[in-house]
């Protein structure tokens, strides 16, 4: 049907308002309590039009069109009128405070009426303003009663927490009818009342730029980096739909099971549910999920066809495997060459058993090479040249960072001094290291916990030591390492440092001096400072010094490196400076995690297969998922709800042997653990309310 506005013929479609009409059509009509989500209720009279045979002035946003109506909008006795209606919604108004980028303010400046200021008739009411809740803040003095926050929470979310409250003049918006915090009136913190606020009176705590929504509002994602699709698998999870949220994991990372078993989760530390009370234990669900898994993302994986272009992927780690295993999809023939005897990385060589069972890691390989990825091991690749002199037309290079930092002590070259990287390696590979007795490891990141926590589960071994020179507040390793350490009796003695080893007959002595912490260092971290006089000689049978990690790239590499030694990349391409050479993980980045290694094979997937001449889509769709019901409704303990933690080892049976110290979570607690989620991304889907046009 067709309809007139301000002299203009419009497409209408049945069943629409006049404002929706409008709106579709690029005509705009001023209005602050419409919202496309919402019912319209024209409470805020700014929408009101003058229509051909209909008395009064009545509100778009509740008029339905019929063919052939004639509506006026830009008229000056409407203009007046809404002027009229602005100053009287800007009457309360706090003075000074109006947010220039709200829609109340760019609907007031539409309206154009100048001398409407904020606090032009008489002071604000003097409302309670709450700043000391989670997420965001509440100041209803600013509030102009549109009710979108309330008619959103009770209509579309069903939540029901805010609702208008008193009568008349008196009237607000508030939780409930006593003022309740937030945590305690049932809130969700689902955050649709503060998208839809159009005055400012609800504002998140974390401020953002349009262009950098997505990443503020879904920060676990974003944390992560590999930028897998959280929320997702865990609301599948809170579905009991478990092989969906797997194959969702799989749709960017090949290893679901040993990142749900040794990834540094960065999501968590960036949950919002944190701010409320704790974070979601989302590796846990993860490794869950993919305990649970059944294979069937086997059967959607689509391989394309053969293109005749061989790669060559030097480094069987998570970067090398993770690109093969994209690259390989493509269609493109990939080789991976592994120096040790057996494919992985330092997930292979660095994370102890008790942390990462050599079966999980050999399951998620073998799938790898079940689809076509074929991988050498015991080679060592020393030439690029020669990669290419056997037709290979691309080389990934994700050589990792293999060995072991030296602590440049006088006596280190000892051969009671053990590196503990290499430490590591060959008890992972049943080499036998030679460690027995007092152990004393240096260092405080995950390594050196690995280290001492492997050391007690070693024959022979009676004590184990650690001697880290800051505090525990400033040890870069994963608290929930720290503390599973300390359970199983592991010594740490801050704010230590070693200045030189002597050996003693079949023991070494230690000399120590105790530190200070001065001035942050480039780090952030405090710097630790020597406290003259404070030596001491501690006395250990065998030393593993865990101080840091660095490459051990060949010269025959030929490739650019920067001023760490480390392999020099584009930052967006992964290319280094040789063409056709493109590399990644922790070669490029020195020591990191293993999600980090994940997306850098995965982001340099995306350029090599640009550079064989594809289009760089290395996208699997392996869950079809749909839209996720808006409605999360009430649960009045909500905010209460405790985080669920799996359950441990006990701790005097853990350092028997290497047996997997944590159990994966029941059916029961993931569940409770996935709903316990935010559910950030719903808000994601609300429409955005109509801003007028920029004038010119």
């Amino acid at each position: 049907m067709k309809i007139t506005i301000d002299n203009k013929e419009i497409e209408a479609k049945e069943g629409q308002t006049i404002l929706e009409a409008a709106t579709a059509a690029g005509v705009y009509i001023p209005n602050l309590c419409y919202h496309p989500d919402l019912p319209p209720i024209g409470s805020c009279r700014l929408c009101i039009v003058k229509v051909d045979g209909m008395r009064g002035y009545p509100t778009s946003c509740t008029v339905t069109v019929k063919d052939g109506m004639v509506v006026h909008s830009d008229i000056a006795e409407v203009q007046d009128l809404r002027k009229n209606t602005m100053w009287l919604i800007l009457s309360e108004y706090p003075k000074e405070s109006i947010d220039k980028s709200s829609q109340l303010a760019k609907v007031a400046e539409w309206i154009g009426a100048k001398d409407l200021l904020p606090g032009y008739v008489r002071e604000s009411r003097e409302l309670p303003i709450v700043t000391n809740e989670a997420l965001f803040d509440r100041d209803f003095n600013k509030c102009i009663l549109c009710g979108r926050c309330v008619r959103i929470c009770q209509d579309v979310r069903k939540t029901g927490v805010v609702g208008l409250v008193g009568r008349g003049i008196g009237t607000t918006v508030d939780t409930g009818y006593h003022g309740q915090a937030l945590d305690e009136s049932g809130c969700k913190f689902c955050r649709a009342c503060v998208e839809v606020c159009p005055s400012g009176a609800l504002t998140d705590k974390k401020k953002f730029e349009e262009k950098d929504k997505e990443a503020t509002l879904i920060p676990c994602k974003e944390a992560c980096p590999g930028h897998i699709n959280i929320p997702l698998y865990i609301r599948l999870t809170a579905e009991k739909r478990y092989q969906e949220a797997v194959e969702v994991i799989r749709e960017k990372a090949p290893f679901p099971y040993t990142l749900g078993c040794i990834c540094d989760h960065p999501c968590e530390t960036a949950c919002f549910r944190g701010d409320v009370n704790e974070p979601i234990s989302i590796r846990a669900v993860k490794r869950f999920v993919a305990e649970k898994d059944n294979g069937a993302w086997r059967k959607k994986i689509k391989i394309l066809p053969k293109t005749g272009k061989k790669v060559a992927v030097v480094g069987a780690g998570p970067a090398g495997l993770t690109a093969a295993w994209f690259l390989n999809k493509n269609g493109h023939s990939v080789t991976v060459f592994e120096m040790y005897k057996e494919p992985g990385g330092m997930m292979r060589t660095g994370i102890p058993r008790y942390r990462l069972p050599a079966d999980i890691l050999d399951r998620e390989i073998k799938d790898i090479e079940d689809f076509g990825v074929k991988i050498k091991t015991n080679t060592r690749i020393e030439s690029v040249d020669n990669l290419f002199d056997e037709d290979f037309e691309a080389v990934f290079l994700g050589v990792g960072a293999p060995k072991g930092m030296t602590m440049r002590l006088p006596g280190e070259d000892d051969p009671k001094v053990l590196d503990g990287i290499s430490m590591l390696r060959g008890v992972n590979f049943k080499q036998n290291p030679d460690i027995k007795g007092h152990v004393g490891v240096v260092g405080g990141g995950n390594v050196a916990m690995d280290v001492a926590r492997t050391s007690l589960r070693l024959e022979g071994v009676k004590k184990v030591t650690v001697i880290y020179r800051r505090t525990r507040e400033e040890m870069p390793a994963n608290p929930e390492e720290i503390e599973e350490a300390l359970e199983e009796g592991v010594e740490i003695n801050f704010l230590v440092a070693p200045k030189k080893i002597v050996s003693n007959g079949d023991k070494l002595n230690m000399e120590c001096i105790k530190m200070k912490l001065g001035e942050p260092d480039a780090s952030g971290r405090r710097r630790p400072v020597p406290i003259e006089g404070s030596d001491f000689v501690l006395e250990v049978d065998r030393l593993v010094s865990a101080i840091g990690q660095k490459n051990m790239i060949c010269e025959g590499f030929g490739i650019e490196l920067n001023k760490w030694g480390d392999i020099s990349v584009d930052e967006e391409s992964m290319n280094t400076s040789r063409k056709g050479v493109f590399s990644g993980g922790d070669v490029v980045t020195g020591p990191a995690s293993v999600i980090k290694a994940v997306s850098a094979g995965r982001k340099a997937a995306v350029s090599m297969d640009k550079y064989l001449g594809g289009k760089g889509d290395i996208a699997q769709n392996l869950a079809v998922v749909e839209e996720e019901d808006v409605c999360i409704g009430r649960d009045e303990n909500f905010a209460d709800r405790k985080r669920e933690h799996p359950a441990l080892l006990n701790a005097k049976e853990r350092t028997k042997d290497f047996s997997q110290v944590e159990f994966c979570f029941e059916e029961k607690a993931v569940v409770s653990e996935a709903e316990r989620c935010l559910k950030c991304q719903l808000r994601l889907g609300i429409g955005k309310a109509p801003f007028p046009p920029e004038k010119h």
